[in-house]
């Protein structure tokens, strides 16, 4: 039996779960056009919650305040606030819909979710690394690539902008 198997068939794995912001990360990653450069940033502020009701049904979900983006450089990420990137005075959250998963082997997981931002909702299946926590918390931890321009996030000065963004989470949850 794999290891996320193991976690899942557990008692004590069943229940709600809350998100520990203070111990996770959410940050993203996007080369230019001309392939020199990679913008990195992170969102700073986002919630969350997990459900597991049995071995095989879990859910879960993670909203993230889309004006808390930071790339270091305050020009940018007001740049990356306005209507034409994400527009966080109309659509101050993106989020993150778990609404399955089954383990894969060893330490990982696939989980069916989706992904919110600016009113609009795609597939995001996600390879997520689970790692049960000495202190009874679970780290999540997944990569995924997303076309940004699914989701009309058009900003793109002088073509600099890929379309293509890496995210990556580090979550913590733990049990309530």
């Amino acid at each position: 039996m794999s290891a996320v198997a193991t976690f899942l068939s557990n008692s004590q794995a069943v229940g709600s779960w809350t998100l520990d912001p203070q111990q996770s990360s959410i940050r993203f990653e996007n080369g230019t056009m001309w392939g020199a450069l990679k913008v990195r940033g992170a969102f700073t502020e986002f919630s969350g919650s997990g459900e597991i009701t049995d071995a095989k049904t879990v859910s879960g979900r993670v909203d993230i305040k889309a004006a808390s983006i930071n790339t270091g450089l305050g020009t940018r990420d007001h740049d990356l606030r306005r209507s034409n990137f994400f527009n966080t005075d109309r659509y101050p959250d993106i989020s993150v819909v778990v609404t399955g998963g089954e383990p894969v082997g060893g330490d990982i997981a696939q989980l069916d979710g989706e992904l919110t931002v600016k009113g609009i909702t795609g597939p995001l299946p996600m390879k997520v690394e689970v790692a049960p926590l000495a202190d009874g918390g679970v780290r999540l931890t997944t990569e995924a690539t997303v076309t940004r321009k699914q989701f009309a996030v058009e900003g793109n000065f002088l073509g600099m902008v890929g379309n293509k963004t890496k995210l990556k989470a580090s979550l913590v949850f733990r049990h309530t």
